[in-house]
């Protein structure tokens, strides 16, 4: 893997000081916010000083029961291109759900959510990253994320699963430690043991960010500073294996350029305890070295012999179908090549129907995925019930998340209607939320939500109102149809009166 060095996300918002940062050797940015035929100027600067920049996507929904869009996947292969990348990334998540898989609406959470760590999400999972992988130009690396809630009836940890994924497809491996702080405050999971559990060998880079911690919850935030806690996971991970790169997020909430810098100084330092670490490890290792050592090795090499990183050998690596690779014995001299393919776990030639048989358990294995991971969406975003196994008070908390992060991300968007609803903008907002769950992007909902309120008469100030239906004409065309009786009989009595 290419050695990246001391990065930082890119946002425009902290562009100008980025540009001025001495140690910075490379920059992520959001692929959904970038033209590829028209990037910032200050990204232009940036590469032609020779840093490196990334394309890190939030939309392919690689975790969801549906393949990944075309559309979708073509979009971050051209900025891939345009920016002369060595890698794109993006993350083991779902963020839409229904559709016709399940013959249901269509649901956006605006948000990364947590796959299930079962045998079927693993076997979607590894099936959408192939796919994705075939149409991109650069290699994937995928990010674990942070999670406020777990699914129940899962059967393996996070460290398996990542390491299963890794061990199917060759995917490469973008581990972000303050999800893992995350996933430990909020879930009780040992960041150690998933450390232990990882193939770092497949580590493409590291994500280091900050949050808060309010009522037991831990929000990964990515607007305040980097927690100690978060700093101490990162150098445990550097003294296991050597980062390639270490990037800090920051999307909120931006410090000075002088705290930005001691964070990434901060960043540095916790890398370099780990290195430490590791080398004094080594030197204990080596001292109590004894004469019998030779002999404790060959011991070793036969009972526990490993793969290369750090599994027994055998154990953990699967076939392409999640399945334990089988023992296969030579075949005998007369033994008929049908025979010798079954023996081996492979379908022989003439026999159709096995793969057909596949494939249909294949589709049945996203329609279950996509009917769980519905049942959720829809009971965070449209408050339809709990299912099953879910604690509620983590799902109201989540649902309360992604309404709030909804309304800050379309004030981002459509920076005029806070202005023009001042204070009354988040709570009509979260009101519309309740009852209009989100079936596209963010623009859309911005220009529903002003539809919305127009269409009831809101809001009660006219100047307000006016200004409203201003800024929705200017970008949708005819005003929306107001839905209030008195108007809907005006609207009728006019047209009685012009036919006459």
């Amino acid at each position: 893997m290419q050695r990246l060095g001391t990065g930082i996300g890119w946002r425009p918002e902290i562009a100008d000081a980025v540009e001025r940062m001495p140690d910075v050797d490379w920059v992520e940015v959001v692929s959904e916010n970038l033209c590829p035929d028209h990037p910032p100027e200050s990204l232009k600067r940036l590469r032609a000083r020779g840093v490196t920049v990334v394309p890190h996507g939030v939309s392919l929904g690689l975790g969801g029961a549906e393949r990944p869009d075309e559309g979708r996947l073509t979009a971050l292969a051209e900025r891939a291109l345009a920016l002369g990348s060595p890698l794109v990334t993006e993350h083991i998540a779902f963020v839409r759900a229904g559709g016709a898989l399940t013959a249901s609406p269509r649901l956006e959470a605006g948000h990364l959510l947590p796959v299930p760590r079962t045998r079927d999400a693993l076997d979607v999972l590894c099936e959408n990253i192939r796919v994705a992988q075939d149409a991109l130009p650069v290699p994937l690396a995928v990010e674990n994320i942070a999670a406020l809630l777990s699914w129940p009836g899962e059967e393996l940890t996070e460290g398996q699963f990542l390491y299963e994924l890794a061990d199917r497809t060759g995917v490469r491996l973008l581990i972000d430690v303050a999800n893992l702080h995350t996933n430990h405050v909020n879930q009780g999971e040992d960041p150690a043991r998933a450390l232990a559990e990882l193939p770092l060998e497949a580590l493409a880079y590291v994500h280091v960010a900050g949050g808060f911690e309010r009522d037991g919850v831990w929000h990964d935030s990515h607007a305040h500073p980097v927690p100690e806690p978060v700093l101490g996971i990162l150098s445990d991970l550097a003294s296991r294996v050597t980062p390639p790169g270490v990037l800090l997020e920051r999307d909120e909430n931006f410090p000075e350029p002088g705290e930005l810098e001691r964070e990434l100084a901060a960043i540095g330092k916790a890398v370099e305890l780990g290195r430490t670490a590791a080398v004094g490890r080594t030197a204990a290792v080596g001292r109590t070295a004894t004469v019998g050592r030779t002999a404790t090795v060959g011991r070793t090499a036969t009972v526990g012999r490993t793969d290369g990183v750090g599994h027994p050998a055998g154990i953990g690596r699967t076939t392409a179908g999640g399945r334990p690779p089988r023992a296969t014995a030579a075949p005998e001299a007369d033994e008929p090549e049908s025979a010798a393919a079954r023996k081996a776990g492979e379908p022989a030639a003439g026999e159709p129907e096995v793969i057909a048989a596949e494939s249909a358990v294949a589709e049945a294995t996203r329609q279950r995925l996509g009917l769980a991971q519905t049942a959720l969406l829809s009971a965070l975003v449209a408050g339809t019930p709990a299912p099953e196994g879910f604690d509620r008070v983590r799902l109201a908390v989540q649902a309360r998340a992604l309404a709030s992060k909804r309304a800050d991300v379309v004030a981002k968007i459509a920076p005029e209607l806070p202005v023009i609803l001042g204070a009354g903008y988040r709570p009509a907002f979260l009101a519309y939320a309740q009852a209009h769950p989100m079936s596209g992007g963010y623009r859309l909902d911005a220009m529903e939500f002003a539809a919305s309120l127009l269409s009831a008469g809101e809001p009660d100030d006219r100047e307000a109102r006016r200004a409203l239906r201003a800024w929705w004409l200017e970008r949708s065309g005819p005003a929306p149809r107001s839905h209030r009786p008195a108007v809907r009989a005006a609207r009728a009595a006019r047209r009685v009166l012009l036919r006459r």
